[in-house]
């Protein structure tokens, strides 16, 4: 833990205490060398229940082109075939009462469903948003690693340029 506060130490104007748990969390995969990234789709898949699964589906195929051009030609059809094919014996006569009443059905079952779907959207992109800050964080840790190592290697081989100067400046001397 001594190693991790004096990585913390170097990387950050802040002590341990003041960190947060994803600060933290980053931290200890850069101080172990561990990759921080994930396959968000899988982990969110893993996670959802089969409701969850279902009301994505079915937001899909309700927000698809298919379904607005199929359901356009289902009301066309209904329309023909209750005013010319069946004009004596309607099913469902002009103004298509019982219509109305199928797609008032249909929106009070769809609307709550693309609302659970949009919903976990937004729970996605927080999710998503989430992991990306884990990511770039670690990125900017490693770059900050990088440039301390490449500071120490130069100012190791300017003290050591500038021994050589002297030595060479004794022997001029001598």
């Amino acid at each position: 833990m001594h190693n991790l506060s004096n990585f913390i130490h170097v990387h950050f104007d802040k002590p341990v205490d003041e960190l947060g748990e994803i600060e933290k969390r980053v931290l200890a995969k850069a101080h172990d060398r561990k990759v921080i990234s994930t396959d968000i789709n899988a982990a969110l898949q893993a996670e959802s229940s089969l409701g969850e699964r279902m009301a994505d589906s079915i937001a899909r195929v309700g927000g698809s082109w298919f379904f607005i051009v199929g359901f356009l030609v289902f009301l066309v059809f209904w329309c023909i075939v209750n005013t010319i094919v069946l004009f004596n014996r309607a099913f469902d006569p002009y103004p298509f009462i019982f219509l109305n009443l199928v797609l008032s059905m249909l929106a009070a079952i769809q609307a709550p469903i693309i609302m659970m779907s949009q919903n976990r959207q937004a729970e996605r992109d927080r999710f998503e948003a989430a992991k990306d800050y884990e990511v770039n964080l670690k990125a900017e840790l490693e770059v900050l690693s990088l440039h301390q190592k490449i500071d120490m290697r130069v100012m190791t081989e300017i003290a050591a340029l500038r021994e050589e100067i002297e030595r060479l400046n004794q022997r001029l001397s001598s």
